[in-house]
């Protein structure tokens, strides 16, 4: 048997190959749209991509499983537990074979059994894998997002991000049940490989160990420490951040049928003078360029997401699905147009119409056009610009928020922060934060964009401001639901 592990870094999803080496059969788990990663995988390891499933219908990535399979002519898998709602609406055309809890299908030597796990969703499957040259007895599980390394995945996302009201305490009372028939029915010795490590916003703690072993995680991950029902629902529903804006979008995409990629693309490079007329007509033009560049001087009405390894977690939160997108990049190398379009595209942000170079900027300005500063406010300069009038706010999720933050400050989410202060006066003075000053910046963008003329930022965010020695103050809401 052979297993291999992809790894998305700024989505912190992994997708697992497993194949027979005697037979050159291959099955892809929870494949992500680079789909020709795993062609080309199977294909240097003498493997033909016979098998392609996945663990669930996804909220943080757009999946391939469909585009995989007709690409490889594979035989499709999908769950078919969780009640109508969550029936996957593309798998009859598809031709998808469906599967239930305890179905097993053979991938070569390889003996794959389905498991229904829910809570994280409904129709959530875990695939037990059994070397059958090896061993009568299964060698590992992919567990999706169900058992994470020192965590598990949230009950709370149909509800928060997929609008299904009522829904999180149930899948929370499904997640208790599901860890408890598993751990009775696998030995300790079982690894675990999940669908996410450390960064995901499936769940509250996850590490960054790439597997684990059942065993482990009953000695040392929390949710394996409470025996109460009552008890595991309120604990693994507290604290969790709230879900990113394009989780819903996900799921009803990947519910309906993911649209054929058809391979990533290099969108087209623009002549520089479009970039006023797109400005003009109020599309969306990302800035890619470095944070302090951008603090430096900005075209007027950009939106600035750096493309860094976070770059397509932070446009998941605030960029829209129904509008063209234009990329600003600071070079000419079209390399870094092709790379954020394929990361806008692992969420089915496809609409990318071209991408502007420095060019771009040196035509805004010998046309008179102005560059717009974002100011970096210091810690030590923060009550007197308060006291003066303007309103502090905290662009971190709600976790970070209750563990520690800055006497005043109004809590506002990054991805909510436009409609929760669109009623604000355009001129009010607003000095926004996160935790380092990179999220806080992407915030002063949107604010700038939205029309708002007195935005800064605080340099170093929260980080800076502790290390002033300057205090916080931390929610007791947060100690009392955890006593």
């Amino acid at each position: 048997m052979l297993l291999k592990r992809f790894y998305h870094e700024g989505l912190a999803q992994a997708s697992f190959l497993v194949g027979c080496q005697q037979t050159g059969e291959a099955l892809i788990v929870d494949a992500n749209r680079d789909v020709g990663q795993y062609l080309d995988a199977a294909a240097a390891a003498g493997l033909k991509v016979t098998h392609v499933t996945e663990t669930h219908i996804h909220a943080d990535f757009l999946s391939g499983s469909r585009e995989l399979a007709a690409a490889a002519g594979a035989r499709l898998l999908l769950s078919s537990e969780g009640g109508q709602e969550w029936q996957y609406r593309f798998a009859r055309d598809a031709g998808a074979t469906y599967l239930s809890d305890g179905d097993t299908f053979m991938v070569g030597n390889v003996r794959i059994e389905a498991i229904h796990t829910p809570g994280h969703t409904p129709e959530h499957l875990t695939f037990l894998v059994t070397d059958t040259l090896a061993s009568s007895q299964p060698v590992g599980a992919l567990t999706g997002d169900f058992i994470f390394v020192g965590d598990v995945g949230r009950p709370d996302l149909l509800e928060r991000a997929a609008g299904m009201e009522g829904t999180m305490r149930a899948g929370a009372k499904l997640l208790f049940e599901s860890l408890r028939r598993f751990t009775e029915r696998c030995p300790d010795w079982l690894q675990l490989w999940p669908g996410h490590g450390a960064g995901s916003a499936c769940g509250k703690s996850l590490g960054a160990v790439p597997q684990t072993t059942l065993g482990y995680e009953k000695l040392t991950s929390w949710a394996f420490q409470i025996d109460r029902e009552e008890t595991f629902v309120d604990a693994v529903l507290d604290g969790q951040a709230e879900p990113p804006s394009y989780f819903g979008t996900m799921k009803r995409m990947n519910r309906e049928g993911p649209a054929s990629l058809g391979g990533f693309r290099t969108p087209a490079r623009l002549d520089a003078a479009h970039l006023a007329a797109a400005l003009g007509r109020g599309d969306i033009v990302v800035d890619l360029r470095r944070a302090d560049a951008f603090a430096a001087g900005h075209v007027p009405g950009v939106i600035s997401i750096p493309l860094t390894r976070a770059f397509v977690g932070y446009a998941g939160w605030v960029l829209p699905y129904d509008r063209d997108l234009y990329l600003l990049i600071d070079d000419a190398d079209e390399k870094h147009a092709r790379h954020a379009a394929a990361e806008l595209a692992m969420i089915g942000l496809d609409r990318v119409a071209g991408w502007f170079d420095a060019d771009a900027i040196t035509a805004w300005k010998r046309a008179g056009g102005t560059m717009t500063p974002l100011p970096q406010v210091q810690p030590a300069d923060v009550a007197a610009r308060v006291a003066a009038g303007a309103l502090l706010v905290d662009v971190r999720s709600t976790p970070e928020w209750r563990t520690g933050h800055i006497a005043g400050s109004v809590h506002v989410p990054l991805g909510r922060l436009v409609a929760q202060l669109s009623e604000k006066p355009r001129g009010q003075p607003m000095i926004l934060l996160c935790e380092s000053g990179s999220r806080s910046a992407i915030g002063g963008s949107l604010l700038a964009a939205a029309g708002f003329t007195d935005v800064a930022n605080l340099a170093g965010g929260a980080v800076a401001w502790r290390r002033e020695g300057l205090p916080m103050e931390v929610d007791l809401v947060l100690f009392a639901a955890s006593a």
